[in-house]
């Protein structure tokens, strides 16, 4: 008997969506699994549902917030540590930096770690290692013992290289493509506000507690974060489980593409953008246009905090306008930028002032939520965190070379002039590579 083949009907505009024909109350009676936001995410089986998958992102954000506000937040205390434990300002300055230069060290060693292991358990020793590496620190600074101060912020970069490397990858595994760099953003974007909590609290957490308790309290903020990952992650797989192991032929081919250097080339550019501005603009206002040291931070804090906001704007237009294509975001990015970094240069009223430094921050940090969304999606999942990784430590080579570049330029000048107008060369390199740059179905 011959057999008849009944053709399957078009998807509708719902099925497309993941709601069904016969959804009823967030259940599809046809396909007997869950729809709307409680459905399976479908990147990679990792069986989580969006729901699952969202909350999971909210814990992973308290960790990278509280890995980010310990990172800083010993700037905002420098005066009292100087005087403190008897150091210079450039030794203070250490304790900050130091995570900087460990942070480009170790990205690629650890982002290879992490494509071959649960990044569930990744997650957990590391938010461990950055408990520690605080109450190591608190000890050391209470004692007044600068060089084991220094040991300790070693293995804090350890610990906050491997929580934005491990975030990252575990976020993008959990997403599908359609959100993957909305959801990257939002991840990415508890790098600003990591900073400016601890910029702000700093402070308050020296005049109530004392300065050395700065060291150890932000990772209360990343204990409550693994608190909320952990439960929400349960069960899933978020190990590209799927894909062969990599081998060490695998990552030669991610360290050797083109296109990934392309991409981290210009991450590189917008963090070097970004630390000039954070590094330079306080002591700019205050010497040439004549706002208070107090305003000044503020200010430059706003240009921090606005990142929030922007990293997550560039990744959903990046998804929802312009088809997931990435390109065009970075492009935006320093086209925009370029105008208002001359303008932070230029002009001295500081209403203009303020609209050009908010303005800057936004668009500055388009680029910094897309980095990491654009360069996993260039190469196979069982290596995506190792492309992270490399995105990671060449941005951050730029957040540490820019500063001290700067420093050189003024020291040799004598002008903020021509400091700004690095600033600016930064910029327009990034708008020519930016034209240039791949998309991940090229």
């Amino acid at each position: 008997m011959a057999t008849v083949t009944v053709p399957e009907e078009p998807a509708t505009a719902n099925e497309r969506r993941g709601f069904g024909a016969q959804s009823v109350g967030g259940f599809d009676r046809l396909k007997g699994e869950p729809t709307g936001p409680d459905r399976v995410s479908e990147t990679d089986g990792t069986g989580l549902t969006r729901r699952r998958s969202w909350l999971m992102l909210a814990g992973l954000w308290l960790v990278a917030a509280g890995a980010g506000a310990y990172e800083i937040v010993p700037a905002s205390v420098a005066p009292l540590m100087r005087e403190a434990m008897g150091i210079s300002p450039t030794a203070a300055s250490g304790v900050v930096s130091v995570m900087f230069a460990v942070a480009v060290l170790g990205s690629v060693p650890i982002g290879v770690a992490v494509d071959r292991v649960d990044t569930r358990l990744v997650m957990a020793g590391a938010t461990a290692l950055l408990l520690g590496a605080g109450l190591w620190g608190w000890h050391a600074a209470s004692a007044g013992d600068y060089w084991t101060l220094m040991a300790s912020r070693a293995f804090g970069a350890i610990a906050f290289v491997t929580i934005w490397n491990a975030g990252a990858a575990t976020v993008g595994r959990a997403f599908e493509s359609e959100v993957r760099a909305t959801a990257i953003a939002a991840f990415t974007a508890s790098g600003p506000a990591g900073f400016g909590l601890g910029q702000l609290t700093g402070p308050l957490v020296a005049a109530s507690m004392g300065w050395e308790w700065v060291f150890a309290i932000y990772g209360a903020i990343a204990l409550l974060g693994i608190a909320i990952y952990l439960p929400a992650s349960a069960g899933g797989s978020l190990k590209a489980d799927d894909e062969p192991v990599p081998g060490l032929a695998e990552f030669g081919r991610v360290l050797t593409d083109r296109r990934i250097w392309h991409v981290s080339t210009l991450a590189f550019l917008a963090y070097a953008l970004y630390l000039f501005v954070n590094s330079w603009m306080p002591t700019y206002l205050v010497q040439s246009v004549g706002v208070s040291l107090a305003a000044s931070g503020a200010l430059t804090g706003l240009f921090a905090l606005v990142g929030v906001i922007s990293r997550v704007s560039g990744g959903a237009i990046s998804d929802r306008l312009f088809g997931t294509r990435r390109r065009p975001v970075v492009l935006l990015s320093f086209v925009a930028a370029t105008p208002l970094v001359v303008a932070l240069g230029t002009v001295t009223l500081v209403p203009v002032l303020v609209v050009a430094l908010l303005g800057a921050g936004f668009f500055i940090q388009f680029t910094l939520g897309l980095s990491l969304a654009y360069a996993r999606e260039l190469v196979a999942e069982n290596v995506a965190a190792t492309a992270i990784a490399v995105a990671t430590g060449v941005s951050l080579a730029g957040a540490f070379v820019s500063p001290i570049a700067a420093a050189a330029i003024y020291e040799r000048t004598g002008s903020f002039g021509a400091t700004f107008v690095y600033a600016v060369a930064l910029a327009v390199v990034g708008i020519v590579l930016s034209w240039s740059a791949p998309e991940a179905d090229a």
